[in-house]
């Protein structure tokens, strides 16, 4: 029996493409959820094993849904990483196909699709109006659904292929470094193909109000232990104005001796120190190379 994953949907997406990376479809049944807080809602109420949602783009930077739900809502371990690289792509009625970009009128899209593509954009179809959808996969249904207008959607391949439409012109996000990192949530696996390039613990540390410098402490104690940090940003603790919690993601697993003397450290001056989960970072090249993964297809949410 197939075990069941929640991803942030619907299909067609760059999540649905990182989920299926991540859980390959021969070993687990994948259902779309309307939101990122119901993905980590029903993983932590039991209702599935695991769920996967985007956490940070490249070009738009955090997924704050994402931070603040496994903060303040749900009590829920990350247990994978996986690092997509983006690839927008330009597409349209297979009945448009051969016409040229002056003809089209709007395009229609979520707005972190169109926002990764906007000076492109402006280049090819500077008079085409911009329509918003809550997530490329609907934005392409809208496309598939009315081929008497002259309309372009941008997304994934995969929305496209779904929905029988053409690619006009792939890769046309602004930045070619344009990558997001997903993380799978739940229960502990591991991916049943590719080995892990590395293991990786992602923290939230709580500075005690009242000690000067207790920032510049925190990170001094990961580098006299050896630890290399690469991310570390802050979010409000939502409970008095300029209190801030700081996420932090640590380049080796929890149980290595730099982070676990790191934490105790920081600990002994007062501030908390939770684990939000030490797992394998999985390579994006490795699991395109299998055959169970389509490799016509890249990937995130910010564009759901």
């Amino acid at each position: 029996m197939k075990q069941p994953v929640a991803y942030l949907g619907p299909r067609g997406t760059f999540t649905y493409e990182a989920a299926r990376s991540l859980f390959p479809e021969e070993s687990y049944q994948h259902t779309p959820c309307d939101s990122i807080p119901d993905v980590l809602t029903a993983v932590d109420s039991k209702e599935f094993a695991y769920g996967v949602v985007p956490v940070e783009n490249a070009i738009e930077g955090s997924v704050n849904m994402t931070l603040d739900w496994l903060v303040h809502h749900v009590d829920v371990q990350i247990t994978g990483e996986l690092v997509y690289p983006i690839t927008q792509n330009l597409m349209t009625h297979r009945e448009h196909a051969d016409w040229s970009f002056d003809r089209f009128t709007r395009v229609i899209s979520h707005p972190q699709a169109v926002a990764q593509c906007r000076s492109h954009l402006r280049e090819i179809l500077p008079e085409a109006k911009i329509a918003y959808a809550d997530s490329t996969a609907e934005a392409a249904r809208q496309v598939a659904g009315h081929p008497e207008e002259a309309w372009v959607t941008v997304g994934p391949r995969s929305a496209g292929e779904l929905y029988g439409l053409s690619v006009l012109r792939s890769g046309i996000q602004d930045y070619a470094n344009n990558f997001t990192r997903f993380i799978a949530v739940g229960e502990k696996w591991s991916h049943p193909i590719v080995a892990p390039e590395r293991e990786k613990c992602s923290l939230l540390i709580t500075l005690p109000s009242d000690f000067p410098g207790a920032l510049h402490r925190v990170l001094a104690s990961f580098a006299r232990n050896g630890v290399n940090l690469s991310r570390i940003e802050s979010r409000p603790t939502k409970k008095k104005l300029g209190t801030y919690h700081f996420f932090i993601d640590a380049e080796q697993g929890a149980n290595q001796p730099g982070v676990a003397e790191a934490s105790q450290e920081i600990k002994k001056w007062g501030c908390g120190v939770r684990q939000l989960g030490s797992y394998p970072c999985y390579s994006f090249d490795k699991i395109s190379g299998n055959r169970s993964v389509d490799k016509g297809v890249t990937t995130p949410y910010n564009q759901r």
